[in-house]
């Protein structure tokens, strides 16, 4: 049986739509469309960075205005995160820098919080306040240190209390 070419040409057409929608996902999701909020850099530094991520959204009171362009580690020992916002948005010179989570697991980000000084931050400036993430892991753990040492002291409490009633039982 032989299929007919406009058959053809209409599954050849289908298959390369399919792909394109692919590929398009592909670059939507992944971050790299052009343009964007971007054009300003400016750097923050931090103790500890967590999770976060290149890419990773930088917000100003919920709305993207940038992304993650860089991580390195500075001279000190700390994280040197350069982030790439909006080139129009005028940012108060002591404006504070916070690496938060969205939700209970996911993904860290960037959170500025403006201050009131009229000098603004410009092309290569450093963000001077900054809040490190808080790392899950070590928060878990001390929970469990501090849960731990609190049942033994009330374990302790409950077999002097038993020692002292089965002392004043064999008195009697």
């Amino acid at each position: 049986m032989r299929e007919s070419p406009r058959q053809e040409l209409w599954v050849g057409i289908f298959v390369l739509a399919g792909i394109a929608a692919i590929a398009y996902l592909s670059i939507a999701i992944g971050g790299l469309r052009a343009g964007g909020p971007g054009g300003k850099s400016i750097v923050a530094t931090f103790d500890e960075i967590g999770g976060l991520k290149p890419r990773a959204r930088v917000v100003v009171g919920g709305v993207k205005i940038g992304q993650v362009q860089a991580i390195a580690l500075a001279k000190d020992f700390r994280a040197r995160v350069t982030l790439d916002v909006d080139k129009n948005l005028a940012l108060p010179s002591d404006t504070s820098a916070s690496i938060l989570t969205s939700g209970v697991l996911g993904d860290q980000y960037v959170a500025l919080e403006p201050g009131a000084e009229e000098t603004t931050l410009a092309q290569g400036d450093e963000i001077q306040f900054t809040q490190s993430a808080v790392v899950l892991e070590r928060l878990i753990g001390k929970l469990i240190q501090n849960l731990g040492s609190g049942s033994r002291k009330t374990d302790d409490a409950k077999d002097s209390n038993r020692d002292g009633a089965a002392e004043g039982g064999d008195s009697k």
